[in-house]
């Protein structure tokens, strides 16, 4: 299971990727096509063209996590491809995804802040 805690940020690569790439093939993927590091405290997730397999790429301290998901039925409601390289989500909306859910749902409940009270 992913630990939450120590996730600054989510990125999801725009597009299909080619899921026979290991840690190392996405991780110059990360750092060569999206500028980004892939030893920083964050999701990488990878799509296929199917839209029904998806890997995560995450450094954790010492090494890499490569979790892979494949769905029996149905696919992943996987945006689609942008003029961005990726596309940067939350948590919550990760949560979503790997839930079979679009990453914008309007009925959701609306994000509270909290006040005080005088």
């Amino acid at each position: 299971m992913i630990s939450e805690a120590a996730i600054e940020k989510v990125y999801l690569a725009s597009g299909a990727t080619d899921l026979r790439k290991s840690i190392d093939g996405l991780a110059v993927i990360v750092k060569e096509v999206f500028e980004l590091d892939p030893f920083s405290p964050c999701l990488f997730v990878f799509c296929n063209r199917q839209r029904d397999k998806l890997k995560i790429l995450q450094w954790e301290v010492n090494g890499f996590w490569l979790y892979y998901r494949r769905l029996e039925r149905g696919k992943f409601q996987w945006p689609t491809e942008g003029s961005s390289k990726t596309t940067k989500i939350s948590r919550r909306e990760l949560r979503w995804l790997l839930d079979g859910l679009a990453l914008e749902q309007h009925q959701a409940h609306p994000v509270v802040t909290a006040r005080t009270i005088l």
